[in-house]
Formats: structure tokens, C-alpha cells, sequence
């Protein structure tokens, strides 16, 4: 019994099919770009395996959007070494200024983008680092071209190992993983109805609508992945763009309709058992728009004056033909053939924000952490000052987009300390002992794999895991010929260390933005755009700036500062949902009645009330007053319009209404 219980929890034992395909891929494709590598007689072939582990993603597109973002860095960082060095190789502080100078630019150039773009910048940032410090104190150009020839031929290599493995061993379809992702959102987005329209005020509900909106932008990157990773995607692109916002809008309307059932003053009492149906019909795979009219029916308004009831009842059925709008196309994305065209309206890219003080704030960090460090191996004439250079770029550069840099560096110094013991053991008590390739693959290959195994099947600790992938060929440094020097290689591993050290202490000194500051930020952005919004001519459609206030509010949704969090989320949703009346409103512009005036009066009350810098109680009062006149008064006009305008009136009312649980005015305005 003992002997079986050992054997149920080792990692071989427990890993199913598709680790195993995970595992074996990865680490086949890391010992193919030593082997070869290692044949073509490369001065460092360990970074042929370090680049085949770095592009080792879980998915087909994965694998190709990262290794296209891998070559285009890894070329334009050898260009900028190759310019820089050669031009300033004579004058080591020239040289410092220079590279730091560019280092420093990749890292600003990070912030501004994501996906492909941020990483293809990362990898340009630290190829710099490791092509050009190792030469600082070489007067000979040829030799630097050699060296960045070196490196990029090692980096190609790694990435073409890492594509045949995946052609090889293929993994789950991207396309298969995004409509998976899109039903199971479609279906979450009734439960998280379900949730927002029961009368309860809790964090849970706050909480769960910033996890559907992460959900919802992580899915984005699912359709990236599935884009590079099949043409029928590619195709159908338009069509995901499409489902992405009208996912969106439906978790705008469930926050909608909330605010109204919380500003009803009495409604009817049969709602929230009608509201139960509704969303069991909805969930079913036949629902049909008539069945749903049944199930509504009962809560149809009978008074025509009853703006309240006609605002709700109105955005009630928009949402329910938007559901079943949405559950036609992801049937029909999902029966489509390779060649299937749909004709869908055009929907533009997510939007997303750009952060230029944090950005300017990040690339000054980087520059500060490279000159002290540069300044200090030049004085000291520390042989390994490249190594640690080396380290404090990749250190800066990478963690200063991550939300929790401090927690990040603190693990990637566990995983050098790991590696120097173990390297320390690898390379002077077994690599010593042999003389060819094959045998030393003998012990790597099955330590990869379960290296890979325990990355998936411990998931607390796969960022260690990966780390200790990733750089460990560069501890272990399999060369050809072989170096055993001891010195070289303790100086070595203490130079790296005291990079990410000074990386470490570079964040504490220099500390990103604070959340609270971040979330000031970001809500001082979103005023701006709604005002935007308010000018006949807005930059953004209605669509973009939906998508613009949902990545802005993700943006903390990792944060601890839950006072942060929730301010930068009610202001989104309150000016997301004023920002739909504003284009209710602007449909009126067309009327020649004298109805048509009231869209300008809101406008105006809007304008008054918000400014970038807030609003302040007293005009905030005075605006929600007014909103309620003039709804009592349209709710009594003698047009059916008039009534119609009333509700879209209150709607905003209700919107604004959440801003009065501020505690006082200075709350409101910062």
C-alpha cells in the first residue's frame, strides 16, 4: 500500500495526456536547440535552449505571435548593440550612456502597447543588454559582430525548434480554447444577471463584475492567439471583434438595470420572480424571442406615465434580444467551415489606455539602475559587471510592466540562488565526469520534462517553475569547448544576483505609482473622455469608449487598495452608463419638435456637473433635482415621445445617483 502511494503522487504518475504532450514538446525542443547548437560550434549554444524554452507557450498561435515578437526584438536589440558599440566602444561612459539610453526607450516604449508590441520591445531592451556589455571592454568591432551574429543565430534556432516541436506534438486548437471561452462567458453573463439584480449590497457583486470584465479583456488575447494560429480565425476576425463588444455591452445593460431596480421606488412585486425566469429561458439552447415575450409579459407597464417602469421594461427587452442575438452567432461561429464569410457590423479593436507617467517614470528607473551599476563596474574594473548589467536590464525591463514587480524580482532572486547550488552541482560534480553531448542529455532530458511536469501540476508555484526553466542554461552555460573555471563561475552567479539585487532596490528607491495615485489616474482619464463624449464630434464611438472604461477599470483589478478599486469602478460604470444615455440623447438631434430641446438641457446639466477634476456635492444635487423635474414633467406630456424621452431621462438620473455615496465633496472630486 505504501509502495502504491508513493508511486499515485509522483509527477510522472499523476500527469495526464496532454501534460505529458506538453512536457515532452517543451523538452525536446530545448535539448534539439542545445544539440544543434552545440554541432554548428556556437560560442553559447545554452541560449539556443534558453530561447526554445522562453517561446514554449501552451498553444499553436501562442508559439507563432510570440516567436514573431522574439525575432522582430531579438534583431532590432542586435542592430541598436552593433550601432551603438561600434560607434562608442573607445569611451566605456559613452557606451554606458548610450546603451542605457536605449535600454531605456524599450522600457518606455513597453507601456504603450501590449500583447506582440510590449514583448518585441522587451526582447529588443535586454538583446541590447546581452550583446553589447559583454564587449564593453573590447576595442575590436569584428569581434562584436561575431557576437551579435552568435546570439541571433542561437535565438532563431531556439525559436525554430520550439515551431517543430509544436508541428509535431500539436497542442489544443486556439480556435477550440476561444469558443469554449465565448460560451462559457455567454453563460456567465447570466449568472452574473442573476447576481446583480437581487436587491443585496455586497462586495461579492463588486468583486464579480470586475471578474467579468477580466474575463472578458483576457478573452481578447485568445482572439489574438487564435488569429496568428489558423486562416479560418483570421477570417472570421471582424465577427470576434463583434462578440467581444457586444459581451461588453450586455455586462453595461446587467449594470444598468441594476441602478434602476436600486432607484425604483416601488416596483412591481412579481419582478424578481419574472427576472428568474427570464434568465432560466434565456440559458436554454432553444430560447426564442417568443418565448421570452411570454415570460415578460406579466411586467409590461400599464400606465403611461410610468417612466420607471417603461425605462426598465425597454432596456429589459434590448437586452434580451441582444442575448439571443448573440446566441445565433456563436452557433454559427461554431458551425462554420474554414471558408465561411459573415457579414457583421464593423466593430473596431478593443481599446486601451496609455499610461505616459508611469511609462516616462519606468524608463527613468531602468536608466538610473544601469548607470549606477555601469558606473560602478567601470571604476572597480569588476571582470563580471556585464553579467550584472546584464541582469539589472532584464530585471527593469520586464518587471516594470507586471502589477507586483517587488513580488516578482523577490522570486526571481530565489530562482538564482536555486541555480547557482544546483549548477554549482551539475557543472562541477557530473559535467566535469563527460566528455560528449549525448551523455549530459542523458540527465537533462528527463529533468526538463519533470521540471515541466511540476510546472503544471503545482500551479502555486509555476512562476518559479518557469524561472528555473528558463534561465537555467545560462547557470549552467554548456559551451564548446567546455570551461571549467571556478572563479568565472562563482564571480559569475554573484554578478547576477547583485543585478537583480540592484533591479530590487532600483523599485524600492524608485517605487512604481502607488494604486490609489494609479486609480486617480485613471478616473481623471475616464472624466476626460466622458467629456469628450459630450462634444458633438467625440473621438471615440460609443463601442471604444465602452471598451476604453472596462480596460482602465482591469487595470486594478489585481490591486490591494480596495478603496482604489472601488472608486475607479463606480465612476466607470457611472459615467458608462451616462455616456449611453449621451447617445440615446444625441439620436434626437434629428427631431424637429421642441422635445429635441431637452437633449440639450441634459447635455448642459452634464457639462456643468463634470469637469476633469470631478464634481462637487452641491451641483451634482442640484443637476439630479432637475433630472427628476424634468421627467415628472415629460411623464405628463401628451406625446408618446415625450414619455419615451422621460425614461432615457431617469436612466440618467439613476446613473448619476451613485455618486451621492460619497462621504463628502472632497471624496467625490479626488
Amino acid at each position: 500500500m505504501i509502495s502504491l502511494h508513493f508511486w499515485r503522487v509522483l509527477p510522472w504518475y499523476k500527469a495526464t495526456q496532454a501534460q505529458w504532450r506538453y512536457a515532452l514538446r517543451n523538452t525536446i525542443a530545448m535539448c534539439l536547440a542545445l544539440s544543434i547548437a552545440y554541432c554548428l560550434n556556437l560560442d553559447e549554444p545554452y541560449w539556443a535552449m534558453t530561447s526554445a524554452a522562453v517561446v514554449s507557450f501552451p498553444t499553436v498561435g501562442g508559439v507563432i505571435s510570440k516567436s514573431f515578437g522574439r525575432i522582430a526584438g531579438s534583431l532590432f536589440g542586435a542592430m541598436a548593440a552593433l550601432i551603438i558599440a561600434g560607434h562608442t566602444l573607445i569611451d566605456p561612459w559613452l557606451f554606458l550612456f548610450c546603451i542605457s539610453a536605449w535600454i531605456t526607450l524599450c522600457t518606455f516604449i513597453c507601456a504603450l502597447f501590449n500583447n506582440n508590441v510590449t514583448y518585441a520591445f522587451q526582447l529588443s531592451g535586454y538583446t541590447a543588454a546581452i550583446i553589447a556589455f559583454p564587449v564593453i571592454n573590447i576595442v575590436d568591432a569584428t569581434l562584436l559582430w561575431h557576437i551579435a551574429q552568435a546570439r541571433v543565430c542561437e535565438v532563431m534556432l531556439g525559436i525554430l525548434c520550439g515551431g517543430l516541436m509544436m508541428m509535431i506534438l500539436p497542442s489544443t486548437p486556439d480556435g477550440t480554447t476561444l469558443l469554449a471561452s465565448l460560451k462559457n462567458m455567454h453563460a456567465r453573463l447570466l449568472e452574473h444577471a442573476d447576481l446583480l439584480w437581487q436587491p443585496e449590497i455586497t462586495d461579492a457583486i463588486r468583486t464579480a463584475h470586475e471578474g467579468v470584465i477580466r474575463q472578458i479583456l483576457t478573452m481578447n488575447l485568445l482572439r489574438i492567439q487564435a488569429f496568428w494560429s489558423h486562416y479560418r480565425f483570421r477570417r472570421q476576425n471582424n465577427l470576434l471583434n463583434y462578440l467581444l463588444h457586444q459581451q461588453l455591452r450586455m455586462t453595461s445593460l446587467i449594470s444598468s438595470q441594476r441602478r434602476m431596480l436600486m432607484n425604483w421606488p416601488n416596483p412591481p412585486e412579481n419582478i424578481q420572480q419574472i427576472l428568474s425566469n427570464l434568465i432560466q429561458a434565456l440559458a436554454r439552447t432553444d430560447a426564442d424571442i417568443y418565448t421570452l415575450s411570454r415570460i415578460i409579459a406579466p411586467l409590461a407597464p400599464h400606465d403611461p406615465q410610468d417612466y420607471r417602469h417603461h425605462a426598465f421594461w425597454q432596456r429589459l427587452r434590448y437586452f434580451c434580444r441582444i442575448y439571443l442575438r448573440n446566441s445565433r452567432w456563436l452557433k454559427a461561429l461554431e458551425n462554420a467551415s474554414a471558408v465561411t464569410q459573415f457579414d457583421v457590423p464593423a466593430s473596431p479593436a478593443l481599446s486601451r489606455h496609455t499610461d505616459y507617467t508611469e511609462a516616462l517614470w519606468n524608463g527613468f528607473r531602468a536608466f538610473s539602475a544601469l548607470m549606477i551599476v555601469g558606473a560602478w563596474s567601470i571604476n572597480t574594473q569588476w571582470d563580471s559587471g556585464a553579467a550584472a548589467l546584464t541582469m539589472t536590464a532584464i530585471g527593469c525591463v520586464i518587471y516594470s510592466t507586471v502589477p507586483s514587480p517587488f513580488n516578482s524580482l523577490t522570486l526571481l532572486m530565489r530562482t538564482l540562488l536555486l541555480l547557482s547550488l544546483f549548477s554549482f552541482i551539475v557543472k562541477f560534480g557530473l559535467m566535469v565526469q563527460i566528455t560528449e553531448l549525448w551523455q549530459f542529455l542523458l540527465f537533462l532530458f528527463p529533468l526538463l520534462t519533470t521540471m515541466q511536469l511540476f510546472k503544471l501540476q503545482i500551479p502555486k508555484q509555476a512562476g518559479l517553475w518557469g524561472q528555473l526553466i528558463v534561465f537555467m542554461g545560462s547557470f549552467i552555460a554548456v559551451t564548446n569547448p567546455p570551461v571549467y573555471d571556478f572563479a568565472d563561475f562563482l564571480n559569475d552567479n554573484i554578478a547576477k544576483i547583485i543585478g537583480v539585487g540592484m533591479a530590487w532596490l532600483a523599485f524600492a528607491v524608485l517605487r512604481p505609482g502607488s494604486d490609489a495615485r494609479k486609480g486617480r489616474r485613471h478616473i481623471r482619464a475616464l472624466r476626460r473622455h466622458f467629456i469628450d463624449q459630450l462634444h458633438s464630434h467625440p473621438v471615440h464611438s460609443e463601442a471604444e469608449f465602452e471598451s476604453l472604461v472596462y480596460h482602465r477599470i482591469n487595470q486594478l483589478s489585481n490591486s490591494q487598495d480596495a478603496l482604489a478599486r472601488r472608486w475607479l469602478l463606480r465612476w466607470g460604470v457611472v459615467l458608462l452608463n451616462c455616456s449611453h444615455v449621451v447617445w440615446e440623447l444625441r439620436d434626437w438631434e434629428t427631431r424637429s419638435d421642441p422635445l429635441a430641446q431637452v437633449q440639450d438641457i441634459c447635455l448642459a446639466l452634464l457639462r456643468n456637473v463634470m469637469s476633469e477634476r470631478g464634481v462637487q456635492r452641491r451641483p451634482l444635487a442640484v443637476t439630479l433635482t432637475e433630472l427628476q423635474r424634468i421627467s415628472d414633467t415629460l411623464s405628463r406630456h401628451h406625446q408618446p415621445a415625450a414619455r419615451d424621452l422621460a425614461a432615457i431621462v431617469w436612466r440618467l438620473q439613476c446613473s448619476l445617483s451613485q455618486l451621492e455615496a460619497a462621504a463628502d465633496a472632497g471624496t467625490i472630486q479626488h
